[in-house]
């Protein structure tokens, strides 16, 4: 798998420190929605790996991450650069959707 898994404790680390984008899909596995587009980033997270990292943050077992960036509904997809939030990505599209939101960090 070329995404990655991230906590509240590795969060900052994983993702505020990476030296290039990290889109960061907030998920729960009661969500049918986020089951949904799971296959579509783990593709792009493969095709993209040089120019971004994909990581999966189940807001069930990290509540704490979730509430610091007021994710309110899932899926929620936010591209971090140099420790912030720059894009922010509501609701589960398909691949090429999500590709278009991301042209600007993988184009």
């Amino acid at each position: 798998m070329a995404t990655v898994t991230a906590t509240d404790a590795t969060f900052e680390e994983v993702v505020l420190k990476s030296d290039k984008p990290v889109l960061v899909d907030f998920w729960a596995a009661w969500c049918g929605p986020c089951r949904q587009i799971a296959p579509s980033l783990e593709a792009i997270s493969e095709e993209q790996a040089d120019k971004l990292t994909i990581v999966k943050l189940n807001i069930d077992e990290n509540p704490a991450t979730a509430a610091k960036y007021g994710i309110m509904s899932i899926p929620t997809m936010n591209v971090y650069q140099g420790g912030e939030v720059v894009k922010t990505i509501v609701g589960a599209k398909p691949k090429a959707a999500i590709e278009r939101d991301l042209a600007d960090f993988i184009g």
